[in-house]
């Protein structure tokens, strides 16, 4: 049992491991309302102690981190770009673009995949075409599509919730991601083939989906009357001199050579050239040097690509958020650190992990990017370490030093305490039985304090979180808040700084809640198979004695047909687990090659799950009936309890759904 709960909880780690008419204008200058979200972190002047920002201590600084890093971690190389004041104050290779070939990571001529950084290259076209009055981000974006988005509460999508990832729609995972070519569909094809469910209000709930963003892109396709990647290409790369870039799969002939490898681990098989089904949220490849370019243009309020006006709009217009945790901003999210207003956006595939950070008062940015995840995704630790101890190192500040009574603070943990889903998930597929065994449960400490198991510290242990104010957590060892939302005296949201912008955990209702649902299924599942193993080990035991099964004719029909079925529940749930972990564990399976699979498997699930509920109802009926013994008796009940828990499972879950779209 513990075995099939693992297996559940990595599948459900790797989602969770994740997305207009010309007449309306949106006016450059902020609304009332816009104002008020808007950032206002003052500058905070230099600290006393600060490391002079300067190329030769940059340097120095990064060659006795990064190549120590690379080896401990198992990482094969990594680029790392620094620019200050409208110049590109480092830009450094570390480690192999091929670890075989023993090629060096070349900062001007290498390609890295910053996976879903790419998108604010996509929420700069967006700009861009509002900046000219082409798109509204409060307009229903159908009228910008030749397809429709439904409603949700009567309300649209509109391009601003898109941006701040807040237009409701669950996980999208099919067509994700590939390494065999073709690859995956035309990202045109993908947003129409299927609409991912909108589980959430407009507005209300960060969830991050790189469908609205793929949806972002064809809206730029549309309206601008150029397919996406020459937009990109004319009207962001070509006034930046981004010659080595491009959203294209698969990759131009002249940028081929220039390709880094990309990997599980450095010491391991390359993982392939990867294919981004929704190629307008995570296709680009770029140089290090070219991404320079890029933070520089952001940096320098927009230009050339945008009026200051059009940036300030997009870099400090703000979300509201979890307490006062990072919030979306409109395409980047909000990274403050150390008084410093900062915006970012990070970006993974399989073999690539990258983040690139802005430092805004500071005219400061900082980019990298890494070609294998490492052992125990060691990438994850790094980038953002990296980013932290720049920050300590050139803007440091006082932590935090307030506390919350402790007996307040024992009696907010205490509140914390309970199962929460994540925002950012499949809900109406039967990729929605992940959530079974991917819920949070925060509980707490010998020391009374919240223990949250999402976001481990560098060191690989729970965070040590202490309440500086009410509801709000910092982590003792690290730049990390944690805060809550509280209604009624209730605490129903929570999140942490690093994911807070596009996601949060929601306390689960108690139909969903896997701190009873998941040991009742998981007994449910024991008695199945105890009850289809031990019948033909009955069946041996009474053929080595003489024995005989005293049953009548129905009763005897009625034990053979539960206990077939019983057989064929076991074999249907290890079937949709190995089906799982076969399209988790290789993203070419997120496809419609699989798709039989799927609907073999759906269509067993209804024999399986309903039927076998019918005839096990029956047969305790018969049983109780016919004045069996008391085992017999106690046995059919337990039979009946595990149909009811398959039953909730199967309908809460979706496993006893109809259809391939997930």
């Amino acid at each position: 049992m513990r075995k099939l709960t693992s297996l559940f909880a990595g599948l459900a780690a790797l989602i969770g491991i994740a997305a207009v008419t010309a007449q309306d204008v949106l006016p450059l200058r902020p609304t009332v309302e816009e104002a008020k979200g808007v950032a206002s972190v003052p500058t905070v002047p230099r600290q006393a102690g600060a490391a002079e920002l300067n190329a030769a201590d940059v340097n120095a600084w990064l060659d006795g981190f990064i190549p120590y890093a690379l080896g401990t971690g198992d990482i094969a190389g990594g680029v790392i770009v620094i620019v200050r004041d409208g110049e590109v104050l480092t830009q450094r290779g570390f480690g192999y673009a091929d670890v075989e070939r023993r090629t060096p990571v070349d900062p001007a001529r290498t390609l890295f995949r910053p996976g879903s950084t790419s998108k604010l290259f996509t929420w700069t076209a967006v700009m861009q075409l509002v900046e000219q009055g082409r798109l509204n981000l409060d307009a229903d974006v159908n009228r910008y599509l030749d397809f429709r988005i439904p409603p949700r509460d009567g309300r649209p999508v509109t391009l601003r919730n898109i941006m701040t990832h807040t237009a409701g729609f669950e996980e999208s995972l099919k067509g994700l991601l590939a390494t065999r070519e073709p690859g995956t569909p035309p990202y045109e094809e993908l947003l129409k083939r299927w609409v991912p469910e909108r589980v959430f209000a407009p507005g209300t709930t960060p969830a991050y989906s790189n469908y609205a963003t793929s949806l972002a892109g064809y809206i730029v396709q549309r309206v601008s009357g150029e397919p996406f990647d020459d937009y990109i290409e004319r009207h962001i790369f070509a006034p930046l001199g981004m010659r080595n870039s491009t959203f294209r799969q698969p990759l131009p002939a002249r940028l081929r050579p220039m390709m880094a490898t990309g990997y599980r681990r450095g010491s391991g098989d390359p993982v392939g050239y990867e294919y981004v089904g929704p190629r307008p949220a995570g296709s680009l490849a770029a140089t290090g040097a070219d991404m320079g370019r890029f933070m520089i243009a952001h940096l320098n309020e927009g230009a050339p690509l945008l009026r200051p006006q059009t940036a300030r709009m997009m870099h400090r217009t703000a979300h509201p958020g979890v307490g006062p945790l990072n919030r979306m901003m409109l395409g980047f999210y909000e990274t403050t650190i150390n008084g410093r207003r900062a915006i970012a956006h990070g970006g993974d595939t399989i073999g690539f992990h990258s983040d690139l950070q802005l430092f805004l008062d500071d005219k400061v940015g900082i980019f990298v990017s890494f070609n294998s995840g490492g052992r125990e995704g060691a990438v994850q630790g790094l980038r953002s370490a990296i980013v932290d101890e720049f920050a300590d190192r050139y803007f440091p500040a006082p932590r935090d030093a307030r506390r919350v009574p402790a007996e307040q603070a024992a009696e907010h943990a205490r509140m914390m305490t309970g199962t929460y889903t994540n925002s950012r998930g499949a809900f109406s597929s039967f990729m929605n039985v992940l959530d079974l065994a991917g819920q949070v449960k925060v509980g707490l400490d010998e020391h009374g304090r919240p223990v949250v198991p999402l976001l481990p510290g560098l060191n690989g242990e729970q965070r040590r979180w202490v309440e500086v104010t009410p509801f709000v957590w910092h982590d003792l060892d690290s730049h990390e808040r944690l805060a809550a939302v509280v209604e009624n005296g209730r605490v129903v949201r929570i999140s942490v700084d690093t994911v807070s912008p596009f996601m949060v955990l929601d306390r689960t209702p108690w139909h969903r809640d896997s701190a009873w649902l998941l040991p009742a299924f998981l007994l449910a599942l024991a008695i199945f198979a105890l009850t289809a193993i031990f019948w033909p080990v009955r069946w041996l035991v009474r053929r080595r004695f003489g024995a005989t099964l005293a049953l009548e004719k129905n009763e005897l029909l009625s034990y053979r047909l539960v206990r077939g079925f019983c057989w064929l529940i076991v074999l249907v749930l290890i079937g949709w687990a190995a089906a799982i972990a076969t399209m988790m564990g290789d993203f070419n399976n997120l496809s419609g090659a699989f798709d039989p699979v799927i609907y073999s498997l759906q269509i067993l699930s209804f024999i399986a799950f309903l039927g076998g509920a019918a005839v096990i109802l029956r047969d305790a009926w018969l049983v109780w009936r016919a004045r069996r013994g008391w085992k017999a008796k106690l046995w059919s009940l337990a039979l009946v309890f595990a149909a009811v828990i398959l039953l909730w499972v199967g309908f809460v879950f979706n496993l006893l759904s109809f259809g391939v779209n997930y």
